[in-house]
């Protein structure tokens, strides 16, 4: 019961809670760097990150994917350990050695847990992002109005623009199109040309289905 409570707790913005074990890592040091205050907890169960705007991360490094499937009772784990308030978030760091084990991950991820997945570099990449969705919390979203889908708040808007190629309108347009982050990720290049156009299109789709690409 205690660790439920602590995972269901929300920072106030410009906080992040974090898991202890990531005290002396580079993320934390980026996150700081990036205007972030910490508050580290070491009863945080499978999640590592709590985020303000009702969201949690869980990020699988490349040592996990690569020593086999131990990283997916941990994903099951962080599956059933949160509250169906919270929007799950998993950060899969992408690398030259993980790159066979993409597919899998991705399939296992998103498409039989039902998570939201986001290729990173590293644990510097990570912490922008993560720095962005913090931030972005607390920006008044005018297109909230529009329309009741959890979609169009800031924390997804922040995901989306995180995508090379996409900036706020092109994002807003793919949310209006796809009905969750699910079927925006296994969208193909020929789904997403009417609505970004080609460049753009190939840069989204290379995004999730090709992490390696850019260091090719």
């Amino acid at each position: 019961m205690e660790t439920k409570a602590v995972l269901n707790a929300v920072p106030p913005y410009g906080h992040v809670i974090t898991s202890e074990k990531w005290r002396n890592s580079s993320l934390i040091q980026g996150l700081k760097g990036g205007g972030v205050r910490i508050l580290f907890e070491e009863q945080l169960a499978v999640a590592d990150f709590q985020l303000p705007n009702k969201s949690c991360i869980l990020y699988v490094s490349e040592c996990d994917v690569i020593a086999g499937n131990g990283y997916k009772r941990k994903l099951v784990r962080y599956r059933n350990s949160s509250s169906s308030s919270f929007q799950e978030l998993v950060l899969l760091e992408t690398t030259r050695l993980s790159e066979q084990y993409f597919a899998a991950v991705q399939k296992f991820v998103v498409l039989d847990l039902g998570l939201t997945l986001l290729p990173v570099g590293g644990q510097t990449e990570a912490s922008q992002l993560i720095a962005q969705m913090v931030h972005g919390e607390g920006r008044e979203n005018p297109f909230r109005r529009r329309t009741s889908s959890r979609l169009l708040d800031p924390l997804v808007l922040a995901l989306v623009q995180h995508v090379p190629g996409v900036g706020r309108v092109k994002a807003l347009a793919l949310l209006e199109q796809f009905s969750s982050i699910q079927q925006l990720c296994n969208a193909a290049a020929a789904e997403l040309e009417p609505i970004v156009g080609q460049a753009a299109a190939q840069q989204i789709h290379s995004f999730f289905h090709k992490p390696t690409a850019a260091g090719t």
